[in-house]
Order: C-alpha cells, then structure tokens, then sequence
C-alpha cells in the first residue's frame, strides 16, 4: 500500500499510534508572533480569492503540474457555477490503494478564509513537490523545523524550516481530494447560504418565497431529530425559509450536498476536515449531543495533535457542552456535514473554525490561518496511515445509538413524509 519503505515498519507504526490515541497531548505551540514565515509582501487589506481568480488559478496550476495535481467539476449550482474538486497525489489519474483525506471549504459563502486556506495548501503542495530540499533559516540545516507548531531545533524560532522531502512523502502515500469553494454561489453574493430560490419551507409555494439554504444544515444524518426536541434544535429556524439556518424542504435537496453525497459515496475517504470562520476553535461528532462517539479516544488524539499546531480550542463535549454529562444533553447542530460524514460513513471528520474574526482583512490574520493550516492538513494526511488500525484499537461499544434509533423509527405524518432517509 505504501511506496515508502520506511512506513512499512507497521508494527512500530501501531504502538505509536496506540500511544497518540491513548495518551492526551498537551495544548501549546507556537503564536503568531514567534512564527517564522517565509518572505512575504503584507497589504494593508488583504484580498481573498474571488470564484473567478479561483478557477483561472487552477488551471494555470494544472498546466505544470498535472502529474500531480487533476481538476474536474462535482456538478453545478443553481447559478451555473462549476464546484470544483482537486486531487493532489503522485499518481493523481489512478485510484489507489492509499488513504483519502478530504478537505471542504466554504459551505458558508461568507466565511472566506475557509477557502483561502485550501487554496493556498494547493499552491504550498504544488510549489514544494519538486523544490528541492532548501535551508530557509541559514543554519546549515534541512528540514529540521517542519511546519507543526514547535520549536524542533531549539533555536527559539517555529516552522522555521518545513521541510519539502515531507510534501513529497504525503504525495507518494495519500490522496487527497479537496473542495476550496462548495458554495461558490454564496461567494460571489456574500452571503451564508446558497442562491437556491425558495417556494416555502415545504416547497409547495406557487411563488419564490426567500432565496437559500443552510448547506451545512442539509445533510441527512438524523434528520428527524428537530421534529422530535424541536426546542432543543430551533426547529422554527431550521424551518424557516428565511432564516439564515434554513435548512431546506429535505435532506440532500441541493446541488451542493448532492454532490458532496455522491463524491462521498464513490471514494475511500478516512478523515475530513470542514473549514469554517470564525472563533479558533475544533469541533468533531457529535454535533447535535454530548455523548462520546465510539472513537472517542481516536478524536481526542488527533484533535489535540491538531491543537499543538493551529493553537486553537478543541471542543470535545459537543457543541455547547463544557462538561461530560451521565446523560447526554441534546443540543448543537443537526444536519452538519461532521454527523452525516462519520454517522453513515465512519469518516473521522472535523469542523475547523479559523480566525478570530469573521473574514478579517489583516493579511498578518489570513496568512497566519493559511500558514498554520498547511501543517494540519500535512498532520492529518500523515495520520491517515495508521488510521483504520487505530480505528481498531479505539473503537469502544455501548454509544447508546439505540435511542436515537429508537427516535428515527417513530412515523409522525406530514413531518416525516420528506425526512425519511
């Protein structure tokens, strides 16, 4: 599975990874200030990539760098616009038998840099892949202080020296699919949700009603959950074709989460990360209760492992939840991408909610973001290696499914007649 000879050490592989999973890491790394960036040309206000610049760029990437790099089209929004999906990996026109990671930006039109982010992972990959290994600090040194948040040479400086060997190696051992723009539509209007037009919360208006849907409210992972707690997840706004959490009139009832569902459903995929603003904090299933998933341990693990890197908050009872609680409370968000990802398909899936502000236009802020963030998509590809055998390991039993089985299977008319999964 793997062409480098030295992960075929699986045996030392799993004990270590046995001891990430089981052991808590401790939060820290670096802060923006002690982070040593590459050169850089800082703006007053800085400019995100617009759907347009967005898609001339990739193709002027894939010009030179089409052994590495595919870009195709998931489908189209109600507005035409394409939802591009690239593939970086060594053989990228093959499917291999290599872990997939998945890394989605944009379910919120608004919420720039979570596409910022990924577009400049794509262009770190695409510039280090063939880069030889280089001594960016000067000290006689390759490599010695890649991009995770520590100082691993002790010189008192932080990711100083990423190291291109590292990019080469993901590269060789993982696929990686990423989807910058989900709602491009939102991204050109500047706003939350998509352009769909609305004929009512039910769709049975002669008339368009609102314009939208939440698209992270519109996957069908315990759908009928706010028909059972509808205090509990503000039914009247997931209903309310206004509301800027509308929901839709059903689950997958978009062009976006169509095309998300059936990418999903067509590929090996071992973990995801969702990227969102604002806050600097984490977040993984369950989104809609605190009760522990039956991974748990693994979350934990490679949250924390993610938290040394970006220095953000990893939230680890739900949603809203500071606490564990004998009793799970039920609460937070249903319909989340996370839920249906790890509900349906056992993807080990994040919510990543990066930068203090909503969109801040200080290139120092975004460039932060994007910086750190290209060690935690290299974290994670790194982590999906091991990933099924950790599964394995961490997985525990009595999760307490049942209930919202028990839930689901209850039939209460008109309000199940489109929830029904």
């Amino acid at each position: 599975m793997f062409k480098n000879s030295k992960l075929k050490e699986f045996g030392s592989i799993i004990i270590l990874s046995f001891f990430l999973v089981f052991t808590v890491v401790p939060l820290g790394g670096g802060s923006p200030s002690t982070c040593q960036y590459p050169t850089i040309n800082v703006s007053s206000s800085y400019e995100y990539y617009t759907y347009s610049s967005m898609t001339q760029l990739f193709h002027e990437l894939l010009l030179n760098n089409s052994d590495i790099m595919s870009l195709s089209s998931l489908g189209k929004t109600h507005e035409g616009r394409d939802i591009w999906m690239v593939k970086l990996s060594d053989n990228v026109d093959l499917d291999e038998d290599e872990p997939g990671v998945l890394l989605i930006g944009a379910h919120h039109g608004d919420e720039k840099p979570s596409f910022e982010v990924l577009i400049f992972f794509i262009k770190y990959i695409t510039d280090n892949y063939s880069k030889e290994n280089t001594d960016n600090d000067d000290d006689g040194l390759l490599n010695e202080d890649i991009i995770d948040g520590i100082d691993n040479d002790n010189d008192g400086l932080i990711d100083e020296d990423p190291s291109e060997d590292r990019v080469r190696n993901i590269l060789q051992n993982t696929q990686i699919f990423l989807i910058p723009m989900l709602n491009p539509d939102g991204v050109e209007y500047g706003w939350r949700k998509n352009r769909d037009p609305n004929y009512g919360p039910d769709g049975t208006s002669n008339y368009i009603t609102s314009y939208g849907v939440d698209l992270n409210r519109n996957y069908g992972y315990r759908w009928n959950l706010p028909y059972i707690l509808p205090d509990q997840y503000h039914l009247d706004y997931l209903s309310d074709d206004s509301s800027w959490t509308f929901r839709g009139e059903q689950s997958f009832s978009e062009n976006e989460t169509k095309a998300m569902k059936y990418f999903v459903e067509t590929h090996n995929i071992g973990i995801s990360l969702s990227y969102h603003d604002y806050g600097e904090w984490m977040i993984f299933p369950w989104m809609h209760t605190s009760r522990k998933t039956p991974h748990e341990s693994l979350f934990r693990s490679i949250g924390y492992n993610m938290s040394r890197i970006n220095n953000y908050e990893l939230r680890i009872y739900g949603q809203y939840g500071t606490q564990e609680y004998i009793i799970p409370r039920f609460c937070g968000t249903p319909g989340s991408s996370e839920n249906w990802l790890y509900g349906e398909h056992g993807i080990i899936a994040y919510t990543v909610e990066l930068c203090k502000y909503r969109s801040p236009r200080s290139f120092t802020h975004v460039f932060d973001a994007c910086w750190k963030h290209v060690g935690v998509n290299l974290y994670v590809c790194e982590r999906s290696w091991t990933l099924e055998e950790e599964k394995k390991l961490s997985q525990i039993s009595g999760s307490n499914s049942w209930i919202f089985d028990l839930i689901e299977s209850f039939k209460l008319g008109k309000f199940f007649d489109n929830g029904i999964q």
